[in-house]
């Protein structure tokens, strides 16, 4: 059974910087999308960055690239999220999410079947 496990999260200021971490287990990840996903307060959950676990292919939502960087240590199975430059709109519960697909689905959360619990990033000053 799939398990994923989020870490990392907290308050920081405007400008900061954060990095989140997912812990895998539970299956061998070889051919799974490995993603972020977000869901700010009162809205809906959305994409934020994938990356592929066999190869560095990565995608990235418009609102976080070049802000944002996933990448992952297939030793550890661990997934990370780099966080930089950090805004007020940023502030969401961050979930990590599993799936077999990779192309223009995986930004819906529709496309993944596996999901950590989610962890609280707050940027305020």
């Amino acid at each position: 059974q799939v398990q994923l496990v989020e870490s990392g999260g907290g308050l920081v200021q405007p400008g900061g910087s954060l990095r989140l971490s997912c812990a895998a287990s539970g299956r061998t990840f070889g051919t799974y999308t490995m993603a972020w996903f977000r869901q700010p307060p009162g809205k809906g959950r959305e994409f934020s960055a994938a990356i592929k676990w066999s190869s560095p292919d990565t995608h990235y939502a418009d609102a976080v690239k070049g802000r944002f960087t996933i990448f992952r240590d297939l030793a550890k199975n661990m997934v990370y999220l780099q966080m930089n430059s950090l805004k007020p709109d940023d502030t969401a519960v961050y979930f990590c999410a599993a799936t077999t697909l990779w192309g223009p689905m995986i930004g819906s959360t529709d496309s993944y079947a596996h999901w950590g619990q989610g962890t609280q990033v707050t940027v305020s000053s």
